[in-house]
Parts: structure tokens; sequence; C-alpha cells
């Protein structure tokens, strides 16, 4: 039931914040290096970066999410200790691909 519930959240995160910034910084793109500088700002303050790594994990946690998702839907992995397993593993997986993400990102 918790990962039901954390791939509709992340779903509706990517969808409302991911689509908020992602407007944002296209407008910034559009007007200007002034706006682009303020978007910038903004997206590599502190606060900027929470909310980038909240919609990085939204989309790795939507992904695993979705895959099992997917591997439900044709009828495989339904029996108890496989649905138990992946259950664990989906959002474990979307917080290990958040992290090496940005790991790469900021230290490569």
């Amino acid at each position: 039931m918790l990962v039901s519930i954390l791939h509709r959240v992340s779903g509706n995160g990517l969808a409302i914040a991911g689509l908020g910034v992602l407007l944002w910084w296209l407008a910034a793109l559009a007007d200007g290096e002034a706006s682009y500088n303020a978007f910038a700002a903004h997206a590599t303050a502190w606060y900027g970066r929470v909310v980038l790594v909240g919609i990085t994990w939204a989309f790795f946690n939507h992904l695993c999410s979705g895959v099992r998702h997917l591997v439900l839907d044709i009828g495989a992995g339904y029996e108890l200790q496989s649905n138990a397993f992946w259950s664990v593993v989906s959002p474990v997986a979307g917080v290990v691909l958040t992290v090496a993400f940005w790991a790469i990102v900021l230290f490569v």
C-alpha cells in the first residue's frame, strides 16, 4: 500500500512542482540573461537544491514504482514473497538512484 501511495504522491509532485520548475526555467531562457541568472540563483541556493532533489527523487521513485506496476500488470510478481521483496526494493532503488544522480551532478 505504501508503494502505491508513494507512486501517486511522486507522480503528483512531478506534475505540480516539476512542471512549475520546468516552465520557470523555460520562461527564464526565453526572457534573457537577467531572468536566467535570477532562476539560476534560486536553483543553486539551498532551498532550490532541496526542490531539485525532491523532484529528482519523485522522478526516480515514480520510475521504479512504474516498472514494478508494469510487471504486475503483465501478471507476474503476485506471489507474496516476490511482491513483498519488490515493494521494498522499489522505493529503496528510487533513493539510491537519486543519491547516485546527485553525486554525479555535484562531484563529477
